[in-house]
């Protein structure tokens, strides 16, 4: 079996030696984050078992890689909350000092550094792919930031990095209870 793949939209990706169902690009331009280089990693592929897989996964990182950092300032509210929420959770630490006299919350982006993209397919439910990127965070260092967009569209979970692309997955509820992602409409951005 080869261990190379092509993608049409981020060219050669090769399988990784300690996960065989993660295929992982050269790094690629990523408009969302102001074309910093992030590696994109297919995520779950098996050749003989999901044959739309790459075509499924291209057609997701191509509408992610449309987004900008305008689609990145529509969602700042939603960043400012996890960090606002977590910092409410846990005890004071004079650290969190300078999220809670950030004066602007587009200033949240200068506390987020993302590492890497992965396009997987949800096991559960409605079987789309999910564009995540996993992001460290000053305010929550042990488990850092995860961006999560349904076909790479829109945004449909903001949470610390879990293994879970829904609300819904993680805390075994109704997809339509999950606030964002019964949000999503399949057509548009």
């Amino acid at each position: 079996m080869s261990t190379e793949i092509t993608s049409n939209i981020i060219g050669q990706l090769q399988q990784d030696a300690q996960f065989p169902e993660w295929w992982k690009c050269a790094p690629v331009n990523i408009p969302f984050f102001e074309n910093k280089k992030l590696t994109i990693t297919y995520v779950g592929f098996e050749p003989d078992q999901d044959r739309s897989f790459i075509a499924d996964a291209d057609q997701a990182i191509a509408n992610f890689l449309q987004l900008t950092a305008t689609n990145r300032k529509a969602i700042t509210a939603l960043a400012y909350k996890n960090c606002t929420d977590f910092l409410e959770a846990v005890e004071y630490d004079e650290e969190d000092q300078p999220f809670k006299q950030l004066n602007d919350p587009h200033e949240i982006w200068n506390f987020i550094y993302p590492n890497e993209v992965f396009v997987s397919r949800r096991t559960k439910r409605d079987q789309d792919m999910y564009v995540q990127i996993d992001c460290e965070c000053e305010w929550e260092q042990e488990h850092g930031l995860q961006l999560v967009f349904r076909q790479g569209k829109k945004i449909t979970r903001i949470s610390s990095i879990d293994g879970h692309v829904t609300e819904a997955d993680a805390y075994d509820k109704p997809d339509e209870e999950d606030e964002l992602l019964s949000k999503f409409h399949e057509s548009g951005f």
